[in-house]
């Protein structure tokens, strides 16, 4: 049993909508706009299915975040729920793929952002103009985020509702020309390229643990988070699916089409519908941006508070209560691999580790009933059983990666031995933690 976290000087500000939106920013992002050609490409007419089948993995492992969520009012997300269940090496393991995900998942979607601006500005695509624009992004929402958390949600909150705009006028327009003929919603147990897709797809379904991460900023955390990770979950899946079937409905040649969701929007509304979409992908990068710059920094001051990197990531500022130095270290790492890495580079190592930590806080689950008790604690049905079935869903999904990819995930988590190593010389061990 560990004890208390000393109480930061957070502002408890963060509601249930502020949660959900934090959620939902995480998930819809980039990849929307670009992977319904690539899963058709894979699955052809089954690639709904595909959607679905990631759905109910990935719906397995947010009821488990749910749970773990509801027992805990600290910042950290899955970083505190393996260091409660596991001990200091795992969670600190655990913390360490947390925050290279985020970073990841910040640099490949700053690169997204830089390519669709560049579509309204070419300028943009490469060299200065490309450099001042992520400098101007990243640096502009840090800056937000320093000035206090009301402001950093008020910002992802008028974003989701921004990125959202786009996409449903996009399906209000499309569903009437939905043609059952061309889509499959049962998917091929023996179909070649579903795991691979579905791995594919959990970078898309990806992003919804943000929400569990700032709980200390939250108003009603063990209530709320639980609540916004489902919510989130649910309307992305839907939206997701109903994209997918409208844009095989009105595009045959989806799965070689570069930018298909403004090819889908032209097709539907004409070339104005092409510019709305491209817009909206705009937006919804910045809106993604703006959400892991409100969590990032909170699993750099969670490692910091909990003494597994130094003391000073934890400071909070005393005027606008926020972890401002954690901010500005998350804010330049960030800038400088949006800088040096591309998107698909990136990607991968975002779902690597994304499947790495959702695996720890599925097993911690059970752990964490004993480990943790709190009455008012949102309790899965069956006991172990969907723990362990998110667990092993988890672990498939890692059994498809390549050997480079492979190769990437375990250089990131020998990195996070030397680290480790590295701080449990140089910080000394606080008192009551470990």
């Amino acid at each position: 049993m560990r004890s208390s976290q000393p109480p930061p000087s957070f502002s408890r500000a963060l509601g249930l909508f502020s949660l959900i939106a934090i959620a939902v920013n995480g998930v819809i992002g980039s990849g929307i706009f670009v992977l319904p050609a690539t899963v058709a490409a894979l699955m052809g007419p089954a690639s709904p299915a595909a959607y679905l089948v990631a759905a109910a993995l990935t719906a397995l492992v947010v009821l488990c975040f749910a749970e773990a969520g509801s027992r805990f009012e600290e910042t950290g997300g899955p970083y505190i729920y393996a260091r409660t269940a596991f001990g200091r090496f795992v969670g600190f393991e655990v913390g360490w793929m947390f925050f290279l995900s985020r970073l990841a998942a910040a640099g490949a979607i700053a690169n997204a952002c830089a390519a669709y601006a560049a579509n309204f500005w070419p300028l943009l695509r490469t060299g200065i103009g490309r450099a001042a624009l992520l400098t101007a992004i990243i640096g502009g929402l840090a800056g937000l985020n320093v000035l206090g958390v009301r402001q950093g949600a008020a910002a992802v909150n008028a974003l989701t509702i921004a990125k959202l705009g786009p996409l449903l006028l996009l399906l209000a327009a499309g569903l009437p020309f939905l043609d059952p003929a061309r889509f499959d919603l049962v998917p091929d147990p023996g179909a070649v390229g579903l795991r691979e897709a579905s791995l594919l797809l959990i970078f898309a379904f990806g992003g919804f643990e943000n929400a569990s991460v700032p709980a200390a900023e939250a108003t009603r955390p063990r209530r709320d988070v639980p609540i916004a990770l489902v919510t989130a979950i649910g309307l992305t899946a839907i939206l997701y699916v109903l994209i997918q079937m409208v844009a095989l409905s009105v595009l045959p040649a989806l799965a070689t089409d570069p930018t298909p969701l403004a090819s889908v929007a032209s097709a539907i509304l004409g070339p104005r519908g092409g510019t709305l979409v491209s817009a909206g992908a705009l937006v919804s990068t910045v809106g993604s941006l703006s959400a892991l710059a409100l969590v990032g920094p909170r699993i750099l001051f969670a490692l910091g508070a909990w003494g597994d990197l130094p003391s000073q990531l934890a400071r909070v500022h005393p005027r606008f209560r926020t972890p401002h130095v954690a901010i500005v270290a998350f804010a330049v790492i960030a800038w400088l691999v949006s800088l040096a890495a591309t998107f698909s580079q990136l990607a991968i190592v975002s779902a690597i580790a994304r499947l790495l930590f959702s695996a720890s806080t599925c097993l911690a689950v059970p752990l964490l009933r004993r480990r943790q008790p709190s009455p008012s604690a949102f309790v899965l049905p069956g006991g172990p059983v969907v723990p362990i079935a998110a667990a092993a869903a988890s672990v498939w999904l890692l059994t498809g990666i390549t050997r480079g990819q492979a190769i990437a995930g375990a250089a990131a988590l020998a990195a996070g031995v030397l680290l480790y190593l590295s701080s449990t010389r140089l910080q000394p061990r606080l008192r009551g933690r470990g």
